[in-house]
C-alpha cells in the first residue's frame, strides 16, 4: 500500500489521461443504457421520445456551462464535494456529493445486471434471477480489478468501445430510416399530437393527466444525460490544459443528446407505438425487437446491435462512473470528510479502498434487481445535486469574482439562474412521479448518509476540519 505525497503531505493522483480519454468516459458516462433501457424511455415518452432529448440536451447545457466553469476554476477531485463546501459549507458538500454518488455508485449494479440480461435474452439461455446475480457479482470483481489497474489501460478501451458503439447506432439509424417501414404516420396512429406525446405515465386509466405523465417522463430523461460530471472528477489525473475540460463537458453532452435524437426518431417511426413497447410496459430491447421484425433474417446483425448499442455502452459507462465515485471518495477521505485510509493508493496510484467500498455497495444494489427504481432514482438525485452547484456558483460569482476562471461562463448569471430553474423543475416532476418503491430505497440510501454525516459532525468534525484547496490557498473548513 502506497501513498503519493504531494504539499503539505497530501496523496495525490497521477497525470495520465488525454483530453480524449476523458470525453471518451464522460460521453460513455451519458451514452450507457442506448439499447438497454429503450423500453423505458420509449414508454415514458411515446414516439415524441426524440422531442424530449432535443428538449432535455437544451436543458442540460446550462448545468454543464456551469459546472464547465467551476471545474476550471477549483481544478481538484471530487466536482460537487469541491464546489458545494467552498461554495456553501462542508454540509452542502457533504450532501451534494451523496446525492450524485446514489446515481454514480448504482451505474456498475445497473449495468453489469444489464449486459447480463442481454445475454440471457440474446442467447435464450433462460437463467434465473439467483444464476443472473451470481455472474453479476463475478462481473463486478472484473470491474474492481480494471479500476485498480492503470488508468491509460482503461482509458483505451473506454475510447474503442465508445465510437465502436457510435458507429453502430448511427448506422443502425440509416438501416431503419430506409427500411420501407419507417413512416411519420407512426408517430401519431391517427391519434394526433395525443398519440404523439403517448406515455405510460398519464392517461391509460392513471390519475395524472397524458401531458403530465409525458412531462414527467421527460424530466425522468435527465438519467441518460448525467456523466459530464465525471470531468471534474478525473481533473487531477488530467495531461491537457485546465480550460480544456469544458470540450469533454460540453462536448459529451452535444454528442449523446443528437446521437439519441436521431435514434429514438428512427425507432418509433418503424412501427406504432402501442405495437412497439407492447403499451408501454417497460421492457429492454425494445429497438433489437423491432429490427428483427423489420428484417427477420438478419439475426447476426441484431446480435452485433446488442453488443453496440447494449454491451458496448453499458461496460463504458461501468468504468467511467466507477472511476468518479473511487474519487469523490478518495477527496472524501483526503480532505477529512472520511478516515484518510480512503485516500491511501496502489503502485498505479490507485485508490485501494474507495475501490472496495464501490465493490461492496454495487453488490449489495445488484442484489436489488429493480432497474426501473435505479432509473428513476438517479433523475432526482441528480437534479438536486445540480441545483445544490449550481446556487454555490452564484455565491462564488458574488463571494470571489476576482478569481481566476479559465473558462467564463457566458452570460454570466442569466445561465446560472436558467440551469437552476432546470434543475429545479426536473427535480419537481421527479417527485410526482417517483414510485413508493424508489422512495424507499433513496430513503434508505439517505439513512446511511444521514450515520456517516452524524458520526463526523458529532466526532470527527469537533477535533478535525475538513480542507479544499482554493484560488486562494489551501483553507479549512
Amino acid at each position: 500500500m502506497t501513498k503519493t505525497i504531494v504539499e503539505g503531505g497530501r496523496n495525490a493522483l497521477r497525470k495520465s489521461l488525454s483530453l480524449l480519454y476523458v470525453y471518451a468516459l464522460a460521453t460513455g458516462a451519458i451514452f450507457t443504457f442506448m439499447c438497454y433501457w429503450d423500453g423505458i424511455f420509449l414508454s415514458y415518452c411515446g414516439p415524441a421520445t426524440f422531442f424530449a432529448y432535443i428538449l432535455m440536451t437544451l436543458m442540460c447545457l446550462p448545468i454543464a456551462y456551469v459546472y464547465a466553469e467551476l471545474s476550471t476554476m477549483l481544478p481538484s477531485a471530487g466536482s460537487s464535494l469541491v464546489f458545494n463546501t467552498i461554495g456553501l459549507n462542508k454540509h452542502a458538500g457533504f450532501w451534494s456529493s451523496w446525492l450524485i454518488m446514489c446515481a454514480w455508485i448504482a451505474v456498475p449494479a445497473a449495468g453489469t445486471l444489464g449486459i447480463i440480461d442481454w445475454i440471457n435474452f440474446q442467447f435464450n439461455f433462460g437463467w434465473s434471477d439467483s444464476v443472473m446475480l451470481i455472474i453479476g457479482i463475478v462481473s463486478l470483481f472484473a470491474w474492481f480489478g480494471l479500476s485498480l489497474s492503470k488508468n491509460v489501460i482503461a482509458g483505451k478501451i473506454q475510447t474503442y468501445m465508445l465510437f465502436f458503439a457510435i458507429g453502430g447506432i448511427v448506422l443502425t439509424s440509416l438501416l431503419l430510416f430506409f427500411s420501407g417501414h419507417w413512416t411519420l404516420a407512426n408517430f401519431t396512429s391517427g391519434a394526433g399530437l395525443g398519440g404523439f406525446f403517448s406515455t405510460a405515465l398519464g392517461g391509460a386509466g392513471l390519475p395524472k393527466p397524458q401531458w403530465i405523465g409525458w412531462l414527467i417522463g421527460a424530466a425522468f430523461l435527465i438519467t441518460p444525460y448525467f456523466g459530464f460530471e465525471t470531468v471534474p472528477a478525473l481533473v487531477e489525473e488530467g495531461t491537457f490544459p485546465i480550460h480544456d475540460q469544458k470540450k469533454a463537458i460540453l462536448g459529451s453532452v452535444v454528442t449523446c443528446g443528437v446521437i439519441y435524437a436521431i435514434f429514438y426518431f428512427a425507432v418509433a417511426g418503424v412501427m406504432p407505438w402501442a405495437q412497439l413497447t407492447n403499451n408501454g410496459d417497460c421492457s429492454p430491447f425494445v429497438s433489437i425487437k423491432a429490427f428483427l421484425a423489420i428484417f427477420p433474417g438478419w439475426t447476426v446483425y441484431a446480435l452485433l446491435l446488442g453488443v453496440v448499442g447494449v454491451l458496448l455502452p453499458i461496460a463504458t459507462s461501468v468504468l467511467g462512473f466507477w472511476y468518479s465515485g473511487v474519487r469523490m471518495i478518495y477527496a472524501m477521505g483526503r480532505q477529512n470528510f472520511l478516515p484518510e485510509v480512503f485516500s491511501y493508493t496502489n503502485k498505479h496510484d490507485q485508490p485501494i479502498l474507495p475501490n472496495v467500498l464501490i465493490l461492496v455497495i454495487s453488490i449489495l444494489f445488484i442484489m436489488m434487481q429493480s432497474i426501473r427504481s435505479f432509473f428513476d432514482l438517479m433523475a432526482f438525485a441528480c437534479a438536486l445535486c445540480y441545483a445544490i452547484s449550481t446556487i454555490s456558483s452564484m455565491i462564488l460569482a458574488k463571494k470571489h469574482p476576482e478569481w481566476k476562471r479559465p473558462f467564463v461562463l457566458p452570460w454570466g448569471n442569466v445561465m446560472r439562474w436558467i440551469s437552476l430553474s432546470v434543475a429545479v423543475v426536473i427535480a419537481f416532476f421527479c417527485t410526482i412521479g417517483i414510485t413508493p418503491i424508489t422512495w424507499a430505497g433513496f430513503f434508505g440510501y439517505i439513512g446511511v448518509g444521514l450515520l456517516l454525516w452524524g458520526y463526523m459532525v458529532i466526532f470527527k468534525w469537533r477535533k478535525d476540519k475538513v480542507w479544499m484547496k482554493t484560488p486562494d490557498g489551501d483553507k479549512e473548513y
